[in-house]
């Protein structure tokens, strides 16, 4: 009597978990709301065939060159192979085949170096920007150029104005919130491909910790637009993943299938799909939906950014004037 209404607690969670996943998951995949923006809004289309080509040029055609033209020719000219050496004679020396294999290895990432990593830095600023009005952009598709429920926009401006003064002050909380921001997800980023080389299971934590990661940057410039404080996002995010982790999944499935470098560019190719799914998705009212359907009960927060807000928290302390930290009681 005692062990079934705790396996049906746990049946009834379990079924939670999965009905907003597969809700999120369906958001992720309501890819005619790009058309929809686009066909709407020539700026929208413009800035997003911009970032189209810039990514594809800067990742993809940086992967076409490496495999057609840069590791062909170190092959050709540093061969590390006793089959590509011309006479037996060579091949008999093995301290040369380890020579030029260290070579060849340190050429690639000399072209990391003086190629990719400078035009990856480029993307990265550029597309920040662009996708910032590829957001804007996509509100005024939608007719307005506020967030996509009044229940959000109304939590928006509540927050701007209980939790930011006005003037001099809002700008320097502003300004703290990012830079904290971008501490985290940078300290988030390292956690994922560190994850990754855990035996066994670090191949799926890495991927499910990797959805994560994706669905926030996707919803990180609707809720910047909105307004919505740091704090407010992360907690609405820990506290809906199940969903999050199902708005990120097909953004990420690349991953599974191609090398971390493919896979990669080709997840930041399509980034800007997703930026525009996110934004026109009510997320807030899909969750709100299913939460009436179980008399208000939810998930609970799972911390994720836990890790990474530790260590943010560590940085900021190596200054004097380090911001107060995400979730600490403020001082009356």
């Amino acid at each position: 009597m005692v062990v079934e209404p705790a396996n049906n607690d746990i049946t009834s969670k379990l079924k939670q978990v999965l009905i907003l996943f597969l809700e999120g998951f369906r958001e992720a995949c309501c890819l005619h709301r790009v058309v929809f923006f686009c066909f709407r809004s020539k700026k929208l289309s413009i800035r997003t065939a911009q970032c189209f080509i810039l990514n594809g040029f800067i990742y993809l055609g940086s992967i076409f060159i490496l495999k057609s033209l840069v590791i062909p020719t170190l092959e050709w000219i540093l061969p590390n192979q006793c089959q590509q050496f011309g006479s037996q004679d060579s091949c008999s020396y093995g301290g040369i085949l380890k020579f030029y294999s260290f070579l060849h290895r340190g050429l690639v990432q000399v072209f990391y170096m003086l190629w990719f990593y400078p035009l990856n830095l480029l993307s990265l600023v550029l597309s920040n920007m662009w996708y910032t009005d590829i957001a804007k952009h996509a509100y005024v598709a939608m007719g307005r150029a506020e967030p996509s429920s009044k229940q959000e926009a109304d939590g928006a401006q509540n927050l701007a104005h209980a939790d930011k003064p006005a003037g001099l002050g809002g700008i320097m909380i502003g300004f703290g919130e990012m830079v904290f921001s971008m501490l985290l997800l940078n300290f988030f980023f390292l956690e994922v491909y560190a994850v990754d080389y855990i035996p066994y299971v670090g191949k799926m934590i890495s991927f499910l910790l990797f959805s994560w990661m994706y669905a926030y940057y996707c919803f990180e410039y609707k809720w910047s637009l909105a307004e919505v404080s740091l704090e407010k996002r992360l907690d609405f995010f820990e506290s809906n993943w199940a969903f999050f982790a199902g708005f990120g999944c097909p953004c990420v499935l690349p991953v599974l299938f191609y090398s971390r470098l493919v896979s990669g560019g080709v997840v930041a190719v399509l980034f800007p799909l997703f930026v525009l799914t996110a934004t026109g998705s009510e997320s807030d009212q899909v969750i709100y939906r299913q939460r009436r359907k179980w008399m208000g009960a939810g998930l609970g927060r799972l911390p994720i950014f836990y890790a990474a807000d530790r260590f943010s928290l560590w940085v900021l302390s190596l200054f004097r004037e380090a911001p107060q930290g995400r979730g600490e009681e403020k001082e009356p």
